[in-house]
């Protein structure tokens, strides 16, 4: 019994980095292209997950007084205003 289900992919231009690892005999089909890929996503989103949580827990553990969302959006409207200003002068 299968374990697996069949899937139809459109890869458009990646099509050809598939074939292309194929013929160099890297892989024995476009499944196991697949597979492997998925599993490279997998390990770039635990990685990622893991560093967001690193900077959220060093963020929590940082003894610096919090500071106002009101005034950090304050800072941020102030900043792309003068960022907005001066890429109309150099434009």
């Amino acid at each position: 019994m299968r374990t697996s289900k069949p899937i139809t992919v459109t890869l458009g231009p990646q099509l050809a980095s598939l074939e292309a690892r194929l013929k160099s005999g890297e892989y024995a089909s476009a499944s196991e292209v697949i597979r492997s890929a998925l599993r490279a996503l997998d390990r770039q989103d635990a990685a990622l997950d893991e560093y967001l949580a690193a900077k959220v827990r060093a963020s929590i553990q940082d003894p610096r007084p919090s500071v106002a969302a009101t005034d950090v959006f304050k800072r941020l409207r102030t900043r792309h205003a003068r960022n907005a200003k001066a890429a109309k002068r150099g434009a």
